[in-house]
């Protein structure tokens, strides 16, 4: 488990900009499981931090000063930067967002990575149909929120698996979900899945790992899918994981089990971007954030993911606009 012991803060002289570059002022920064898994060197789908360089990820920023005529000054932008709060950028990668359109901070929650994870995951691999249950663990995060709601506009029947009272409650009586778990009050997640599920489960949207996993997979019924998405469950694991041996659920039911990460979607990222910005001004998705206030507590937001301290979206707002 990483500790406030982990990160240092350190001042550093910017260099005046050159021809092509802006000055970036961030406005929120993400904070987001995946992080984790890059700070160690074992070999994974993208290339681990270094240390003693700033963290990278998710961001919306300000340009405050410009020599790049496709970047003015004033315009926000979102893209993959540093822990800092300013940074002097090339230009390229960063998409410019439009401040009327949502909150600046959804373009890093339900209009952004969380957003298009839940999107491509549900929809392209679950693929569910009306009618259907679907479950899914980490119910209550950035990513399980949204798939539990498109799911509900499929039509589905939809469970969710969370850790508090107050989430539970959230998911029933906000987002709308049919069923909800508390896994911390329950004695015996086996039984407490097959309750909530008498039909069995159709799609399962793993955010988790672990025995919540194993739990949901004892449901199964036959040409289920399941969406790997998260494995959080094993994110501070010193050892390698053990537990029940999947693949004869796997084989008995037909069922499909498939690994993703988001970018490998990236080609469809404009389409799914404007349904899920159809769907939240419509009002058929509700958005919630846990947004911890100034540069510094970025260390404690990031933490707070691992001991489940945010609903929706944890997310540290570092300044207002300017402009």
């Amino acid at each position: 488990m990483p500790s406030k012991d982990n990160f240092e803060f350190t001042e550093t002289e910017l260099l005046d900009l050159e021809v092509g570059e802006v000055l970036l002022k961030a406005l929120y920064i993400s904070v987001d499981p995946y992080m984790r898994g890059r700070m160690s060197d074992a070999k994974s789908y993208v290339a681990p931090y270094e240390v003693g360089k700033p963290i990278i990820g998710g961001a919306v920023a300000e340009v405050v000063e410009s020599r790049n005529e496709q970047l003015p000054k004033g315009t926000v932008v979102v893209g993959s930067l540093p822990w800092q709060q300013y940074t002097v950028h090339a230009g390229k990668g960063l998409l410019p967002v439009d401040p009327e359109v949502a909150p600046l901070s959804y373009y890093l929650g339900v209009l952004g990575m969380p957003g298009q994870t839940a999107y491509f995951g549900l929809l392209h691999i679950g693929q569910p149909k009306a009618g259907e249950t679907v479950v899914v663990s980490g119910a209550a995060g950035a990513v399980g929120t949204v798939v539990g709601q498109i799911a509900k506009l499929k039509g589905c029947r939809v469970v969710g698996i969370a850790g508090s009272d107050d989430k539970i409650t959230y998911l029933r009586e906000e987002l709308g979900f049919d069923e909800a778990i508390n896994y911390k009050t329950t004695d015996d997640i086996n039984s407490a899945v097959a309750q909530a599920c008498p039909d069995g489960v159709d799609v399962y949207f793993d955010n988790v790992g672990g025995e919540i996993s194993d739990a949901v997979l004892l449901a199964l019924n036959k040409f289920g899918r399941i969406a790997v998405c998260g494995q959080i469950a094993f994110y501070n694991s010193t050892t390698p994981p053990t537990g029940m041996r999947i693949e004869p659920i796997l084989l008995k039911k037909s069922a499909l089990m498939k690994g993703f990460i988001v970018s490998d979607y990236s080609s469809e990222f404009g389409s799914a971007a404007k349904e899920l910005a159809t769907w939240l001004q419509e009002g058929k998705l509700q958005y919630q954030e846990t947004i911890k206030e100034g540069f510094d507590q970025l260390p404690e937001a990031f933490l707070g993911l691992f001991t489940g301290e945010n609903t929706g979206k944890q997310l540290v707002k570092v300044a207002d606009r300017e402009g």
